[in-house]
């Protein structure tokens, strides 16, 4: 008997205004000429555990650990505008940060779901950079890590598509989904 265990990752990214409501993009030419909004700033997309991220589950799995778990304190969202779609498993953070990482927001990591329920083998990482905390047109790229600094590794890397613009007057959050399955 094989036992193939798959490690699958989506990111969801949200951008509010100022009063809460998610924004919207700016709407086409077609829609325009009916009268319709723009789509949401909203959008899911499955990520790629790199190759540092697949040796951060090995290493979580070790009795005395010898890397930083992606938790509270040491777990940071980074986020860019430098997404080329090449060596994807190979990336170790954003190509072009567009600003500091963001530290996870307080509660996560946590289970979607409570042990023994449909959900509990997902972790879920949310990092919110707030209001003035960052401004930057194209953002396009997501990278989770184990630390803000240039020794950080990282768990797992996404595109974000399509890209958005955030204002200093907006709010972006960043929402990473990690789910173990055994086969």
């Amino acid at each position: 008997m094989k036992d193939k265990i798959k490690v699958n990752g989506v990111v969801t990214v949200r951008v509010f205004d100022r009063d809460g409501n998610v924004k919207r993009h700016p709407a086409g030419c077609f829609a325009r000429l009916f009268g319709l909004r723009g789509r949401l700033m909203q959008s899911s997309r499955h990520n790629i555990v790199t190759r540092q991220g697949d040796a951060l589950i090995a290493d979580s799995l070790l009795a005395v650990p010898g890397k930083a778990k992606v938790v509270s304190g040491s777990g940071f969202i980074q986020v860019g505008t430098g997404w080329t779609g090449n060596s994807t498993k190979l990336n170790t953070c954003c190509n072009s940060a567009s600003s500091s990482a963001e530290a996870l927001d307080d509660g996560y990591p946590a289970l979607k779901a409570a042990w023994g329920n449909q959900g509990d083998t997902t972790v879920c990482y949310r990092a919110t950079f707030e209001a003035g905390e960052l401004s930057a047109n194209g953002i396009n790229e997501a990278a989770l890590l184990n630390g803000d600094d240039g020794a950080a590794a990282c768990l797992a890397y996404a595109q974000i598509t399509p890209a958005v613009n955030v204002s200093s007057a907006d709010t972006l959050q960043v929402v990473w989904e990690i789910t173990i399955l055994g086969q």
